[in-house]
């Protein structure tokens, strides 16, 4: 509770946040399909992880469904997802039922939420133990009681990363001022590369009026805003001609094999923390700190996706965690506090 005193304080909001699905998505679900292993099942208490006798059960569960649920954010197209965390869910189920006294033949289920929004309420609803998401959905999360911090992933060589807003190769936009009057693609209104900075960086540099962005309809801005769903929606809407410009992380023109060709960057925003994994405020000490530990003490290989081999393309963008608190993501919190980010954001859809 001390973390989530200090993020209250630091973002000013004094009530909490009750989130609900309102990116713009039109698949209004929690989650999509689902991929499930076959070896495990746990049960549905989330103790404190106190030592146990047989007759009280085990000392480690996790949810409310018997098994380890891990939700990942729509970040990249979702069959690439399933290819490439399905070795970290197999070692998270092998790492904690040889490590952990937890329920027979623990489980391991990994789903896809339809947004960032819909990956935070599955954590606090316990329906989700264990989450890859953004820095801003996290701190957020964190604000409304459904999720605390425990590591952080380090990718492409380096715990930070860029926000990038694009425009198509050929268009007269020269500068984030020209993009007064224009339709503006957003990755989704928690993403923190693919909207928060993209907004703030508008406001600031180029004296755009965003009016109440990232909430509302953007009735009020000098932008039309579009969100996506996802950070290569974004770009794909830009690719089709069908936005002016489009707000996305800044790995996009890595894992889109035509993004120089259709578009160039006209605002880079560099020194963004890497995104976190988060865990359910639901679960008890000792489930929390299993699957920190999992990922921690991991091999190498989880990251190298369903084959096994480093360089392929289903290896997982980040190649490492550490231990991170929601303190590491206070240059987020202040963006998002410097936008007048408030608790309606998560109560308009």
């Amino acid at each position: 509770m001390a973390q989530r005193r200090r993020f209250l304080k630091a973002i000013g909001l004094a009530g909490t946040v009750g989130l609900a699905g309102c990116t713009g998505d039109t698949d209004t679900s929690d989650t999509t399909t689902s991929s499930t292993t076959s070896s495990q099942d746990g049960d549905d208490s989330s103790d404190d992880g106190n030592d146990t006798t047989a007759e009280q059960g085990p000392a480690v569960t996790f949810g409310g469904d018997d098994e380890i649920n891990m939700s990942l954010s729509p970040s990249v197209p979702q069959k690439n997802l399933y290819v490439q965390y399905g070795p970290v869910r197999d070692h998270l189920e092998q790492y904690v039922e040889s490590n952990y006294d937890v329920p027979e033949a623990l489980d391991a289920n990994m789903s896809i939420g339809s947004n960032y929004s819909a990956v935070i309420q599955a954590l606090g609803s316990g329906t989700a133990d264990i989450a890859e998401t953004g820095p801003f959905a996290a701190a957020l999360g964190v604000d409304a009681g459904n999720a605390e911090v425990i590591l952080q992933r380090k990718g492409y060589g380096s715990w930070t990363y860029q926000s990038l807003i694009a425009v198509s190769k050929d268009s007269d936009i020269t500068s984030l001022s020209d993009l007064s009057g224009k339709t503006v693609a957003f990755a989704d209104r928690l993403s923190t590369s693919g909207c928060l900075y993209p907004l703030h960086d508008m406001k600031t540099k180029g004296n755009v009026d965003i009016g109440k962005l990232p909430e509302g309809n953007g009735s009020q801005a000098d932008i039309d805003p579009v969100f996506a769903g996802g950070h290569t929606k974004s770009y794909a809407l830009l690719q089709k001609g069908q936005v002016d410009a489009a707000g996305m992380g800044g790995f996009v023109p890595g894992i889109v094999e035509d993004f120089s060709a259709n578009a160039r960057t006209v605002n880079e925003h560099t020194g963004l923390p890497r995104a976190p994994i988060v865990v359910s405020s639901q679960l008890g000490s000792k489930a929390k700190e299993a699957l920190a530990q999992a990922f921690l003490q991991a091999p190498d290989t989880i990251y190298y996706g369903a084959d096994g081999e480093e360089g392929g393309d289903d290896d997982l963008w980040f190649s490492d965690v550490r231990e991170a608190s929601v303190e590491d993501y206070q240059s987020v919190i202040d963006t998002a506090k410097e936008l007048g980010v408030t608790p309606e954001l998560f109560e308009k859809a």
